[in-house]
Order: C-alpha cells, then sequence, then structure tokens
C-alpha cells in the first residue's frame, strides 16, 4: 500500500494505475479515494489514474490534527512533486473541487487542466453569495453527528442522489463497491472538516485559474447546488459548464460511463490529449 510522508508528519495514502497522461482524482467530505473506483477501473487503460486519500480519510493518517483547505493543498502538492506528476488533469469532487482550487497556485507548472465536480467556492450562503446551503442546516448536520455519527454519514450518502436516480440494485451495487469495507474518518476529523467547509471562501482564487476548467454538476444536487458551478463558470476565465440531468451530487458513481465519456472528451481536447 502505497504512502507519501508529507514535512508536517503524516502519511498520504494514494494509488496510481496505468500509464499516460495524469489524472489526478481527490474525493470529497469524509469520503475516500474509493469513490473513483468506476473511473480508475475505466480510465487506466488509457491514463495513469492517480487517486489518493486526504489526510485523515481513508487509509491516510491525521496525525498533523489540521485539516483546512491549505492543509490539504500542501498534501496534494507534496504528492505531486513526489511523484513527478506533469501535463496531469486534476479532479476534484466536492469539498475536493474546493481543494483542487486551493492547490491550484502551488502546482500550476504540472497541471494541464481542472475538473470541478459538484463543486462550489463557497459551501454556506452568504448576504453576495446565495449559491450555498443556509448555515443553520450546516450547523445541524454537526448536531446530528455528535448525537449518531454512524447513522448521520450513511443519511449523508443516500442524500447524494436524487429521487428516481439509482435503482435499488445500482444502489446496492455502489454501496458493496465503495461503502463497505471503506473507513470513515474519526468524529474529530468530520467535524473540523466540516468546520473548514463553513469558514472558508475561495472565490478570490477563482479569476487566477488559467488553464482550461471543466464544471460539471448534477441537476438536481441538493448539497452543492448548481447554482454554484454557474457562478464559477462566469468567474472562471477558460471554463465550460456540463449539466448531467437528472443527477445528484455525485454523478461519476451513477451515471460513470457518461461521466468518464465527458471527461475523456475534455482531456482529449487539451493541446490534442497530450
Amino acid at each position: 500500500m502505497p504512502f507519501i510522508e508529507t514535512p508536517s508528519g503524516g502519511a498520504i495514502h494514494y494509488e496510481s494505475h496505468g500509464e499516460g497522461r495524469p489524472l489526478v482524482f481527490i474525493h470529497g467530505w469524509s469520503m475516500s479515494a474509493r469513490v473513483w473506483r468506476y473511473q480508475a477501473e475505466a480510465l487506466s487503460s488509457s491514463y495513469r489514474v492517480v487517486v489518493m486519500d486526504l489526510r485523515g480519510h481513508g487509509e491516510s493518517s491525521g496525525k498533523a490534527g489540521s485539516y483546512t483547505f491549505e492543509d490539504f493543498a500542501a498534501d496534494t502538492a507534496e504528492l505531486f512533486e513526489q511523484l513527478d506528476l506533469r501535463n496531469a488533469v486534476l479532479i476534484g469532487w466536492s469539498m475536493g473541487a474546493q481543494v483542487a482550487l486551493q492547490s491550484f497556485a502551488r502546482i500550476k507548472e504540472r497541471l494541464a487542466a481542472l475538473v470541478l465536480v459538484g463543486g462550489t467556492p463557497r459551501f454556506t450562503a452568504s448576504d453576495d453569495y446565495p449559491h450555498g446551503l443556509p448555515q443553520v442546516e450546516v450547523r445541524g448536520m454537526a448536531i446530528r453527528l455528535k448525537r449518531n455519527y454512524t447513522k448521520t454519514m450513511g443519511d449523508f450518502f443516500h442524500g447524494m442522489f436524487a429521487e428516481g436516480e439509482l435503482s435499488r440494485e445500482i444502489y446496492q451495487r455502489i454501496v458493496r463497491d465503495i461503502v463497505t469495507g471503506g473507513r470513515l474518518p474519526e468524529p474529530d476529523t468530520a467535524l473540523k472538516t466540516l468546520d473548514t467547509l463553513v469558514s472558508s471562501d475561495l472565490r478570490s482564487l477563482l479569476p487566477e485559474i488559467d488553464v482550461p476548467v471543466l464544471l460539471v454538476h448534477g441537476s438536481e444536487d441538493t448539497i452543492t447546488l448548481p447554482d454554484a458551478s454557474w457562478y464559477m463558470v462566469g468567474h472562471i476565465p477558460h471554463a465550460v459548464l456540463e449539466i448531467m440531468d437528472g443527477t445528484g451530487h455525485a454523478p461519476f458513481l451513477s451515471r460513470p460511463g457518461d461521466f468518464n465519456s465527458r471527461l475523456c472528451s475534455f482531456v482529449e481536447g487539451i493541446h490534442g490529449g497530450d
């Protein structure tokens, strides 16, 4: 099981499959690299697929005890450095999209493009940003996590998918492939990372993203609202947005063939797919 050691003393778990242009995938809040299973299986015949567990998630240690976006970005940059990843496409989902935004300045010389899936530059709403969740809703989730951690996490995963998006059989397969055998972060890690989501505002970073960017958002996403991607496409210079109709927060799980096709089309359009 491969790890990189970070200057803060942590150990970041990653997996690398295939050869070619690196596609580096970052998971969302309280998830792990396992969420990208359907991408690693399908895309590693054409690309080098690298998936990582953020610190305190999956198999990565949380030794440093700090879970800011700057912390996650430092770990991501260390991964790029130690694996010598170049001409890469960085794909971030949900909170991972914010990690990708925060990481950009550190690794821009190694990047060909970004892909932000179900992303937002600010998770909670404010007077000048109505495209996030009400803070009271997020605070309520924190209370539920403290009361019944396992049930709240299960409800959160179920809520990623829109009504009618999945058959019972497909949902059970996703749970078996992605959830069963996985490892939830410690409750303290989940709560600290949720605090990071509540307090962070990355809107100022958007105009500085000067590589091609693909935004992908489920039309029925209720965790990060589609309006957040519409906002980003208006503030990132070279961004395009694709809405996946009828999908919720994790279209790469519910519609992996469609998602993978869109991703490959975008990647092959970057400098001819070199």
